[in-house]
């Protein structure tokens, strides 16, 4: 009898290694340059990105010429193979449309939905460009509260948001997963929030781009889009590569929009204004999306690990809380009870650099991206936890 092959052993991949960014034009660092301060502000990663896409990057490089380029069958194959993969989403191609970057696409979103003084909603807090887009063209930006509950858990109160909608609302710019509280919404709080976009005939927008993020093992990532047919004809979804692998620096996203008519009404809005991904940045998409799934896994897990060191830590600094983070690498830390005019400012004077909740309507809050190798962010809390103390 033949012996069955051996299993081939888990990739191993190298996230403690301190990679020194200095010089690099990164801004992230360079916003404290010259200071003793360690960045954990912007949502970017200090990883290396995969080998593979640093080897498909190279490859590209080398052949030397960078002309015009199109996004083609190629990229969007990668794309529609990845979203079968992961969430049995079936995408038709036709439905991608290429973006330079998320960011724009939530202003698109919000000329393509709304006219001018019609209204935009979201539900704070969130990532600050939810709560600028609007407001870009000319749009009004309505707030709705989340609400934190008795065990910590942020939600969307459903009868809250509907009693917020106007006739003059078009469209709800939904962050799934959440950029701060880092909830992976469920299956069931996505229909209880899409039962009120259909009852007023709302468009959604959901800024999808940390899905490959989902750090609680029994969670996965529900794209709003695959709710049903109906939501699925009422969405822009947007999506990219760059959080996931480390990569926003090369400049490639993409919408899926399944209706004819709304994605027409995208591109026009597009025309002459919005330019193509770079080539760069659409060769490291395919190679993430084809052959990045083990670096991802590994990537994954090594934020799980720092996820919880930063739970343990801050729950015993005084005055300072944070709830559980289900996706993304981000800790979002109530500093209220510690009696801090301005938190931010205080932790950035103690050497660490945290993003102000007020920039995503929480004053009083802020953001800590855990993204980085072990030991700087030990180092972090560590600087953290002595300022506190000395007060």
């Amino acid at each position: 009898m033949t012996a069955s092959p051996a299993a081939a052993p888990p990739a191993v991949f190298d996230f403690d290694t301190v990679v020194d960014r200095a010089g690099m034009w990164s801004y992230k660092w360079d916003r404290y340059a010259g200071r003793d301060v360690i960045p954990m502000w912007v949502a970017d990663m200090d990883f290396r990105t995969a080998p593979v896409i640093v080897e498909a990057l190279r490859a590209h490089v080398e052949h030397g010429i960078f002309g015009y380029i199109e996004p083609g069958a190629e990229v969007a194959r990668a794309i529609v193979d990845r979203l079968a993969r992961a969430w049995r989403w079936s995408v038709d191609p036709r439905w991608l449309v290429a973006l330079p970057g998320l960011v724009s696409g939530l202003d698109i979103a919000c000329r393509t939905a709304a006219e001018p003084g019609d209204e935009v909603i979201t539900a704070v807090p969130v990532y600050p460009p939810f709560l600028s887009a609007p407001e870009h063209s000319g749009r009004v930006c309505v707030r709705v509260a989340l609400d934190r509950g008795g065990d910590g858990v942020w939600r969307f109160d459903a009868a809250r948001l509907e009693a917020a909608i106007t006739p003059r609302t078009r469209l709800l710019l939904l962050c799934n997963p959440h950029n701060p509280v880092g909830r992976a919404w469920t299956q069931p709080e996505l229909a209880a929030l899409d039962a009120v976009c259909a009852r007023h005939d709302l468009i959604v927008c959901s800024d999808e781009i940390h899905c490959g993020l989902v750090l609680d093992r029994h969670r996965t990532h529900v794209p709003y889009a695959t709710l049903s047919e109906a939501a699925a004809e009422r969405s822009i979804t947007l999506m990219a590569a760059s959080k996931t692998f480390n990569v926003p620096a090369l400049g490639a996203a993409f919408a899926i929009v399944p209706d004819a008519v709304l994605r027409r009404r995208m591109q026009q809005v597009m025309a002459g204004i919005v330019h193509r991904p770079g080539g760069l940045g659409l060769v490291a998409t395919c190679a993430a999306y084809r052959d990045g799934e083990p670096w991802r896994l590994a990537l994954v897990d090594y934020l799980r690990g720092n996820r919880d060191l930063v739970a343990r830590r801050v729950s015993a600094m005084p005055g300072l809380a944070t709830t559980h983070v289900e996706a993304t690498y981000l800790a979002w830390i109530d500093c209220r009870g510690a009696g801090i005019d301005d938190p931010a400012a205080f932790f950035e004077a103690a050497g660490v650099g945290l993003y102000d909740g007020a920039a995503f309507g929480a004053p009083g809050f802020v953001r800590l991206n855990f993204g980085c190798p072990r030991s700087r962010l030990t180092t972090a809390l560590d600087r953290m936890d002595a300022a506190l103390a000395a007060r």
